[in-house]
């Protein structure tokens, strides 16, 4: 199964490009959706996050708003929180993965926000970045409700820029051009990387580093 690492920043149009690949048959697994169930009751964070972060956990579940409260912007505290949070949610992406390939699936799409961030980049075949211009993006999340400037750039400031994702992407979506474009742009991928032709760049330059070949 061929598998890519799909990210973007805060309102690149991220999940309406993931739509697209699945109506293409490929297998979505969400990283948000991964944390949420781990955060809701009987979830297997709950436990070990409530011990950490007093006070954070209501009738068994996380309670995400409480949970922002206590991080604040405490650093040490996010840090300590994905110490907790990652390695549950790679044993349940690997379990996702496994039941698929076993069902015969060809194309696995990783939507996870902070891919590069995360180095999720590094156990994928290649990495699409969805991407537009920062007006567009910026016009996009502002219109979101409760959203403020300060909300918005404290959210960036997070992230990796969107030009170092463009510069160390094997693909990208720009959806500043429409829909039609856009889907049109995920087709191609898909084309691409299920051409029986197709090597992974990333695949293929961990295997050149192992044995001490060059690249040609």
């Amino acid at each position: 199964m061929i598998l890519l690492g799909l990210t973007g920043s805060i309102g690149m149009g991220k999940s309406t490009t993931t739509a697209m690949f699945a109506d293409l048959g490929a297998v979505i697994w969400n990283a948000d959706d991964a944390v949420h169930r781990l955060y809701a009751k009987g979830g297997a964070a709950v436990g070990p996050v409530g011990q950490v972060f007093p006070g954070v956990v209501v009738d068994g579940a996380v309670d995400r708003t409480r949970l922002a409260a206590a991080l604040g912007r405490d650093e040490t505290a996010f840090k300590t929180l994905e110490a907790i949070v990652h390695p549950l949610v790679a044993q349940g992406r690997q379990a996702d993965l496994d039941a698929a390939r076993a069902a015969g699936v060809r194309l696995g799409v990783l939507d996870i926000p902070l891919l590069f961030e995360t180095g999720g980049n590094r156990s994928v075949d290649a990495v699409v970045v969805v991407s537009a211009d920062a007006e567009v993006q910026a016009a996009r999340v502002l219109a979101r409700p409760g959203m403020t400037r300060e909300r918005f750039e404290a959210i960036l400031a997070r992230q990796t820029p969107d030009a170092e994702k463009r510069a160390r992407a094997d693909f990208i979506v720009d959806t500043g051009h429409g829909l039609d474009a856009a889907r049109a742009e995920v087709e191609a991928i898909v084309a691409a990387v299920l051409d029986p032709a197709w090597i992974s760049p990333r695949r293929d330059a961990a295997r050149l580093s192992q044995s001490g070949e060059r690249p040609h």
